[in-house]
């Protein structure tokens, strides 16, 4: 079955990196575009990054210069590094792909804190 398995989040303190996983499994992971979302505390799930499946990204503004995705289509995992993190970026961090199938992972916490 299609499986979507998020790893490396965890407690960072302001100004510290994070490199998120997500190993896919069930499907052909070149063929689909791969993201990562981000839902906080009381707000709604919202994207961070995306990847196509030529590897074309796109980063939202809030995080561009700080975050980067990438992909491994050998290893069948998408990244996502999180440099310089502030503590608004706290939340649980969702892996996503899309069109065939359309699934997400499970989330990953990420909190930054002193």
């Amino acid at each position: 079955q299609v499986q979507l398995v998020e790893s490396g989040g965890g407690l960072v303190q302001p100004g510290g990196s994070l490199r998120l996983s997500c190993t896919a499994s069930g499907f052909i992971f070149s063929f689909n575009s791969m993201a990562w979302y981000r839902q906080a505390p009381g707000k709604q799930r919202a994207l961070v990054a995306s990847i196509t499946s030529g590897g074309s990204t796109n980063v939202v503004d809030s995080v561009k210069g700080r975050f980067s995705i990438s992909r491994d289509n050998a290893k069948n995992t998408v990244y996502l590094q999180m440099n310089s993190l502030k503590p608004e970026a706290t939340a649980v961090y969702y892996c996503y792909t899309a069109p065939r199938p359309v699934a997400w992972g499970q989330g990953t916490q990420v909190t930054v804190s002193s």
